[in-house]
């Protein structure tokens, strides 16, 4: 079973420690709801024990094999896209995740966008509060 197969499986059962072995040590995901990337596995993980939580009926609904440029260093790398539908508190998302894979296809960095701006800032909040709860992430002032 490929990388992106595994994902898949792992997140749509909400399974968090299937995960682990599926990511690079330095990981990178940048967020729809934060400027700033999260480095590193720990801090992946601990953003996907929070997604896994808030997101309401989260499938994937296709993929798109291919590559890309990465981010990270400009260097291209095999990728995929995965399209999902989810909701958070009421409200409908759509959206994909963009897998770039290291050499020996774990993923190495993570982009997630997603639609309409009513779902980012549904998301945001969601995300915020249980990061906050986790000890992940200060609360606002």
């Amino acid at each position: 079973m490929e990388t992106a197969d595994r994902f898949q499986a792992a997140v749509e059962k909400g399974e968090l420690g299937a995960l682990d072995a599926l990511f690079t040590d330095d990981v990178r995901l940048y967020s729809p709801v934060k400027f700033t990337p999260f480095d590193g596995k720990a801090q992946v993980l601990g953003l996907f024990g929070v997604l896994l939580r808030v997101f309401e009926g989260f499938h994937y609904v296709g993929r798109y094999e291919g590559a890309a440029e990465t981010s990270a260093d400009g260097t291209e790398a095999p990728s995929e896209v995965l399209l999902f539908r989810a909701t958070v508190d009421g409200v409908q998302i759509h959206g994909i995740d963009l897998l770039h894979y290291d050499e020996a296809g774990l993923i190495k960095e993570f982009t997630v966008m997603v639609r309409p701006r009513s779902a980012v800032q549904a998301l945001g909040k969601a995300v915020h509060a249980g990061l906050v709860a986790e000890g992940l992430a200060p609360e606002a002032p």
